[in-house]
C-alpha cells in the first residue's frame, strides 16, 4: 500500500544531513551559484530528496483530464482508469490491479470549490499555504471570474508542452497574503533581490518574477500507470508469465502511442530551493525524479562525485544532448537563456557549427552566429 502524505515527508532528508552533505556556493557574477557536493558520492547514490517551495499543474494538462491531486501532483486516477484514458478502451482492464499505488478512499475534495487532493494532508497544506486566498468556491466553473480569465488567456499564449504556468506564480503571491513568506523568503531573495510583494505587480518586478519562475522551475511528472509497470517490472514470475505481462504492457503502450502520443502523465512544474542551484551540464553527473509520484523530488548520482565537486544536471533529454553542440546551444539559449561551457562543449568549441538534421532549416542562422559564439561560449547558466 502507498505510504501517506506525512510518510513520504519523513523520507526527505533532514537539513542538517543535507548540510553534510552539499553546499551551495557562489562561482562568479556570470554564473551565479552552484550546488558542490562535502562528501563523496558513488554512482546511483540519492543525494537529497527535496521537497518544493511551492508547485502547481500545468493547465493543458488539467484541462486534458489528467487529475492530479491539487497540493502534491499526486495522479489520482488508479493505474486501469489511466490506461482505459489514455489508450481509448473504455473496458480495459489490468492484470495484479494490486499493484497499483493509488487510494481513491483517502482523496478528499475542498468543500467550497471541490477541488481535488490525494488525502486529508495535502487538503489542509493547500489550504494553510495558499489556497484560502485562491479558493474559488462556487465560482469555479465560472468563466467570468478573474482567477479563471487568467488562467484561460495563459493557456491562449503557452499551446503544449508547458514549461511553466502561471499558477505557481499566482500561489507566490497567495503563500505571501496567508502570511507564509519564510517559505518563500529565501529564493525570492536570492532572485528578486526584494521581498516587497507589491513590487512584483510593475512591469520589471513582474518580469523578474517570470524570470525566476523560467530559469529555476522545474518539470515535475507523476504517473499511476508508470507506478503500476515498475511494481509489476519487480514481480518475480515463472518466465511464462512474465513473457505475457510483458508482452501485454508492450501492447498497452503501442495503443496509448496511437491514442495520446507522448503526453502520459500528470505534469506541472516546482520551485526547489537545493535544486535550482544545479547548474546545467551537456554531461551531468546527477539526474532529477520523482519515485514517489508525487512532488517530492531526488536527486541521484549518475557518475561518482568526489568531495568538492560541482554536481551538475542537464536541462535537455538524452536525445537532445547528443545532437550537435551548435543545436544543443539554441535550445539552451532560447529555453534557459544561457550558452553552456561545460567539459563536452569545451571540447567541441573548434568543431564546424553544424545542425542536427532536425534542424537543417536553421542553418542560415547557424551561419550568422558564428561570429558571436566565441563571446556567447564566456556565459554560463544563469
Amino acid at each position: 500500500m502507498a505510504a501517506h502524505l506525512d510518510d513520504m515527508f519523513s523520507f526527505c532528508v533532514d537539513p542538517d544531513k543535507v548540510a553534510g552533505c552539499v553546499e551551495v556556493r557562489f562561482i562568479d557574477n556570470i554564473k551565479g551559484k552552484g550546488l558542490f557536493a562535502k562528501r563523496s558520492f558513488r554512482k546511483g547514490d540519492t543525494i537529497f530528496i527535496e521537497r518544493p517551495l511551492v508547485s502547481a499543474q500545468f493547465l493543458w494538462n488539467s484541462l486534458y483530464k489528467y487529475r492530479a491531486c491539487e497540493y502534491c501532483l499526486r495522479a489520482l486516477e488508479t493505474a486501469e482508469e489511466n490506461a482505459r484514458r489514455l489508450s481509448g478502451v473504455p473496458g480495459l482492464s489490468l492484470p495484479h490491479p494490486e499493484l497499483c499505488c493509488v487510494r481513491p478512499e483517502l482523496h478528499q475534495c475542498c468543500p467550497q470549490c471541490q477541488v481535488m487532493y490525494c488525502s486529508s494532508e495535502c487538503r489542509q497544506a493547500a489550504a494553510d499555504q495558499y489556497h484560502r486566498v485562491l479558493c474559488l468556491g462556487a465560482s469555479q466553473e465560472d468563466p467570468d471570474h478573474p482567477v479563471n480569465k487568467l488562467k484561460d488567456a495563459w493557456r491562449s499564449m503557452h499551446y503544449p508542452p508547458e514549461t511553466s504556468s502561471i499558477m505557481l506564480m499566482a500561489r507566490m503571491v497567495a503563500a505571501v497574503k496567508q502570511g507564509q513568506l519564510a517559505l518563500l523568503h529565501n529564493l525570492f531573495k536570492a532572485a528578486l533581490y526584494d521581498d516587497d510583494l507589491s513590487r512584483w505587480f510593475v512591469p520589471a518586478g513582474f518580469l523578474s518574477l517570470f524570470a525566476l519562475v523560467g530559469t529555476n522551475g522545474q518539470g515535475i511528472g507523476t504517473s499511476s500507470l508508470s507506478q503500476w509497470v515498475h511494481a509489476c517490472d519487480a514481480l518475480q514470475l515463472p518466465a511464462q508469465q512474465r513473457e505475457q505481462l510483458d508482452s501485454f504492457i508492450d501492447q498497452l503502450y503501442k495503443d496509448i502511442e496511437k491514442e495520446t502520443g507522448d503526453f502520459l502523465n500528470c505534469e506541472g512544474s516546482g520551485l526547489f530551493l537545493l535544486q535550482s542551484s544545479c547548474n546545467h551540464s551537456c554531461v551531468p553527473n546527477a539526474e532529477v525524479s520523482f519515485p514517489n509520484n508525487n512532488f517530492l523530488l531526488q536527486l541521484s548520482t549518475l557518475s561518482d562525485i568526489s568531495p568538492g565537486e560541482e554536481i551538475c544536471i542537464s536541462y535537455l533529454d538524452c536525445c537532445q544532448r547528443e545532437r550537435s553542440r551548435h543545436s544543443r546551444h539554441k535550445i539552451l539559449r532560447e529555453n534557459y537563456l544561457f550558452v553552456c561551457s561545460c567539459i563536452k562543449c569545451v571540447s567541441q568549441t573548434d568543431e564546424l557549427d553544424v545542425t542536427s538534421e532536425e534542424e537543417e532549416d536553421d542553418e542560415g542562422e547557424a551561419e550568422g552566429e558564428t561570429e558571436g559564439d566565441e563571446a556567447e561560449d564566456e556565459m554560463t547558466d544563469v
